[in-house]
């Protein structure tokens, strides 16, 4: 079976990676269309981090911004995703408090695991391997994570084993608290997926071949 089809089989037990994640999110629109950034810097994280405690607080536990959202002011700083036109997000970004534990949402094995070093890059980051008799081999990946507690290359993950935890600003590229978790197909891996959080307009006719929604993995 192919991904993201795997959520409708009876074979296949998909876990959260968050635990207690109550309630609705708190969705933040970091599109071109959004107001956010009218009066926030879009590299100041801390004084983003400080707006979205303050949206939060009494209301929301967590929070999310979307896959496939166009970006383009938010990496408007960045050369390469100016050069390359590449503003569309490829990844759920999932906003919990710093140091929350992520846990395996099925049997994996850590294909990669090290850190982006860089203002705006991934920081520490997890790739697990999802590999099974019900579907094809897929990869989960997992961006701006905690440096200290990072597993090892080959480690495996029964589903709901923690594997990692989110990061602080100096481990996780200078984000606010959150993971960005990106689905890659075999193909998106042998395209260079991994090291691709964006993708341009002229990659969206073919970008579910290679990072598909991750919303079929994520449970709460």
């Amino acid at each position: 079976m192919k991904y993201p089809y795997i959520t409708y089989s009876d074979n296949i037990n998909i876990k959260p990676i968050f635990e207690n994640l109550s309630g609705d999110p708190l969705i933040v629109d970091m599109s071109i269309k959004s107001k956010i950034f009218d009066s926030i810097d879009v590299r100041d994280q801390k004084g983003f981090q400080e707006y979205l405690d303050n949206q939060m607080k009494g209301k929301f536990i967590w929070g999310v911004s979307s896959y496939l959202e166009n970006r383009e002011i938010v990496l408007s700083e960045c050369p390469q995703m100016v050069e390359e036109k590449r503003f569309f997000h490829l990844g759920l970004d999932i906003i919990v408090p710093l140091g929350t534990p992520l846990f395996a949402p099925l049997d994996s094995k850590v294909k990669e695991a090290g850190y982006e070093q860089g203002e705006g890059n991934y920081g520490s980051y997890v790739l697990l391997m999802h590999e099974s008799e019900y579907f094809d081999i897929f990869y989960s990946f997992y961006g701006h994570l905690s440096k200290s507690n990072l597993p090892s290359l080959g480690q495996n993950f029964k589903p709901g084993e923690q594997f990692a935890s989110i990061g602080d600003f100096h481990e996780n590229g200078n984000w606010f608290y959150h993971t960005h978790l990106q689905i890659i197909t075999q193909k998106g891996l042998e395209n260079g997926y991994i090291s691709k959080g964006y993708c341009s307009d002229k990659d969206l006719s073919v970008i579910d071949e290679l990072c598909p929604s991750p919303l079929s993995l994520f449970r709460r």
